[in-house]
């Protein structure tokens, strides 16, 4: 099996749309696209980098959100993950088609995990 590799990032942001500009001009990242919520992704042919507008009632921080990883086998991969004493990866909504399943690691940190990659959907 190949190893897992780190391909999507997620940050929230105040003006998500000046920091996809920003993004864009300063390190050519392309906009892939953008959804009627106010959230950016963009590319650089092998990282996604998502950013999404900050919910200002919600409960996460501005900056770093979560990763996600380009997986194989999503089973083995959550059967594992529970083996290590995390809690069961969770089934992403359907209106998030860029990963397939959300887990979280022994410190609280976020991350996604997917088969199908982060490209567009």
């Amino acid at each position: 099996m190949t190893r897992p590799k780190i391909r999507h990032l997620a940050l929230y942001a105040r003006k998500p749309d000046a920091l996809a500009k920003f993004y864009s001009e300063q390190f050519g990242m392309d906009i892939i696209m953008s959804d009627p919520d106010g959230n950016y992704f963009l590319g650089d042919g092998y990282l996604t980098l998502a950013v999404l507008k900050l919910q200002m009632a919600g409960e996460a921080p501005a900056g770093l959100n979560h990763f996600g990883f380009h997986i194989e086998d999503v089973a083995g991969t959550c059967t594992a993950l529970v083996g290590t004493g995390v809690e069961e990866p969770a089934l992403r909504s359907s209106t998030r088609p860029f990963a397939e399943f959300r887990a979280i690691d022994p410190e609280g940190n976020w991350f996604d995990l997917s088969e199908h990659g982060y490209g567009i959907p």
